[in-house]
């Protein structure tokens, strides 16, 4: 067994990076480099707290999950009935799928015993016995990382019978998924856990009551949960220094496509995407902004117009789209957005659980409309049918893919309706190749 020193409540530096600040530490991976820097100080500090003090802190540090809607964590965590003799369940969603969002990934290699941690503090507070980080199985780089992070854990008592000799009992388990998007939605990917085929459960009843196995549980992201071992080692005014009010605390964006340098970009909530560019060293050279997304393909695009939106929660959401995974996706004038909204409309046609007709024959019929205007096979018609039958998906459909699938849609037609009408006016994408011309001018 180890022994872990009680931390000292704002000990560290309240800026980011707190995430990513050791990822490029030599085996960042390894449990002896992680205690060296004040790992598992933070399940010390839960540890000589009560359950509910735990939830109370977390619920008073504004911690909002990092996965997609951003919902408060601490409160996710007190709607777990206490009430009844059902075992209490955590599951860690790591089956990161939406395109353009790569977050999870690189936190889990790079940082395991960080996930690990957090896992066992949630566990303790929402009084689980068992948790399981459910993970894509593609990445089986990431899944070996991880549970040889575990294993260490167990090694050194901080998983099992008795963590850190407290009588606290808590396992955890690393599932590989078979590699489906829809288990990214939480009661598909239950669903699956439980050996099922994945797909959304109706709701009522919600996983707070009768989650995996028909008990009481919480789904949480990858990164939600790993935020939480800073926040116990340092205090709510030190996570609360970070971020903007309503969305405090610090998270990752995924800068990918044509951005000088893609990568995971660590940052207080609020920051927009211009200062961020600055970090990545802007557009790639010659080329300029033409459209982007700020929480991956699910969420309605932006232009150069919204450089200066805060990202956070309420600024994303008042300027018309969602946070959601923070997957910012940038395209320069180079791209047909027509072709690029097609391409992830195919995606979600791929996806689609096929529960529910709405999304199973809507994002099939989305993809021949788009196709024909690509090929410059329509007509104006068609523009008014892709919106109709857009709108026959988004909120009809079982689980929000049905929603993921229209937003792209409908803000570039909001966007870009010029460029959709070149499409039929060209007989063809301008900005193919083979044609010589590009709205009027040469083609390169």
């Amino acid at each position: 067994m180890i022994v872990v020193d009680m931390p000292t409540p704002g000990s560290e530096p309240a800026q980011a990076p707190v995430l990513s600040r050791h990822w490029d530490d030599d085996e960042s991976w390894l449990l002896e480099n992680y205690l060296a820097r004040n790992g598992y100080q933070g399940l010390k500090a839960a540890l000589a707290m009560t359950p509910d003090e735990v939830i109370d802190l977390v619920k008073a540090s504004g911690l909002r999950g990092r996965g997609g809607a951003g919902f408060p964590v601490g409160t996710k965590w007190s709607f777990i009935p206490q009430n009844t003799p059902k075992p209490h369940y955590l599951v860690v969603n790591a089956d990161e799928s939406e395109p353009g969002t790569c977050k999870d990934m690189p936190l889990m290699l790079a940082s395991p015993h960080m996930l690990v941690e957090g896992v066992i503090i949630a566990a303790y507070a929402i009084r689980a016995g068992t948790a399981f980080i459910y993970v894509r199985g593609e990445v089986a780089s990431v899944i070996r990382r991880l549970r040889a992070a575990v294993a260490e854990a167990y090694d050194a008592g901080l998983l099992g019978p008795d963590v850190l000799g407290s009588g606290v009992s808590v396992d955890l388990v690393v599932h590989a998924g078979a590699g489906a998007y829809i288990c990214g939605e939480e009661t598909a990917l239950l669903d699956s856990l439980e050996g099922r085929r994945g797909q959304p459960r109706l709701r009522p009843p919600f996983p707070a009551t009768e989650g995996l196995y028909a008990s009481p549980t919480v789904v949480n992201n990858v990164e939600s949960i790993a935020s939480v071992p800073s926040i116990l080692r340092n205090g709510v005014d030190w996570f609360r220094s970070m971020g903007t009010e309503r969305s405090p605390g610090f998270t990752l964006y995924s800068l990918s496509g044509h951005v000088t340098n893609p990568g995971q970009y660590e940052a207080g909530l609020g920051v927009t995407l211009r200062e961020l560019l600055d970090r990545a060293g802007g557009i790639r050279a010659g080329h300029e902004l033409k459209f982007w997304t700020p929480g991956g393909s699910s969420t309605p695009m932006f232009t150069p117009a919204h450089l200066d939106v805060p990202l956070d929660y309420e600024g994303v959401g008042a300027a018309g789209s969602m946070l959601g995974t923070k997957a910012v996706q940038l395209f320069d004038e180079t791209t047909c957005v027509v072709r690029a909204v097609l391409r992830w409309t195919e995606f979600y046609k791929h996806e689609s659980c096929g529960k529910c007709t709405p999304c199973r024959e809507g994002t099939y019929w989305l993809v021949q409309i788009l196709q024909r205007i690509e090929e410059g096979d329509a007509t104006e018609a068609d523009l008014d049918l892709l919106t109709s039958t857009t709108n026959t998906v988004v909120g009809k459909s079982f689980c929000a893919l049905g929603d993921g699938a229209g937003s792209p849609i409908a803000s570039s037609l909001q966007h870009f309706r010029d460029e959709y009408l070149a499409h039929l006016n060209g007989r063809g994408c301008p900005f193919d190749p083979a044609r010589s011309t590009v709205f009027g001018q040469e083609a390169h």
